[in-house]
């Protein structure tokens, strides 16, 4: 079993080649051009220099999945295609989940694109409650980005 760790300042690299892969993979042919031309692997580098501390993953390099959590958010979670169906994902969110219960967070929350139908039944089958649809910003390298998204919950406890 591949074992998930703490991300460090060396394996940023690696995971923005993979969250960059997987965001055009998942997001591109649904968001608008304007914020799909911002999604450059550098944007990731910079966006993961600020996560890094909330990071965690598997693999090295190549990277094969990562979590991100942000204050009360499960704010990433990519997994490679060669960890795909492996069970990772669910490792990866579980962790996630176990690390906002940790904090304190009662409900969790994470947004999906809205045609990521992959990701919102994963997340569904995970527990995840959809509660509708609605405008957010997201961060790029321009400032905050208007974009409708699907949003989730779900009740996390600490785990003993």
């Amino acid at each position: 079993m591949i074992p998930i760790r703490p991300a460090t300042a060396a394996d940023i690299p690696a995971l923005a080649r993979l969250w960059h892969a997987g965001w055009h993979e998942a997001h591109a042919a649904y968001t608008p051009p304007a914020l799909t031309a911002l999604r450059t692997e550098a944007d990731f580098t910079r966006r993961l220099d600020h996560l890094l501390a909330d990071t965690r993953m598997a693999g090295d390099d190549p990277a094969l999945g990562f979590c991100t959590i942000r204050d009360d958010e499960l704010y990433q979670l990519f997994v490679s295609p060669a960890a795909r169906a492996s069970g990772l994902a669910a490792r990866l969110l579980a962790d996630g989940e176990a690390r906002l219960a940790a904090r304190g967070v009662g409900m969790a929350r994470l947004d999906v694109g809205l045609e990521n139908h992959r990701a919102a039944k994963f997340y569904t089958r995970q527990g995840w409650q959809e509660t509708g649809t609605g405008e957010a910003m997201v961060d790029s390298a321009r400032g905050p980005f208007h974009l409708r998204l699907r949003f989730f919950v779900k009740q996390v406890v600490p785990q003993d």
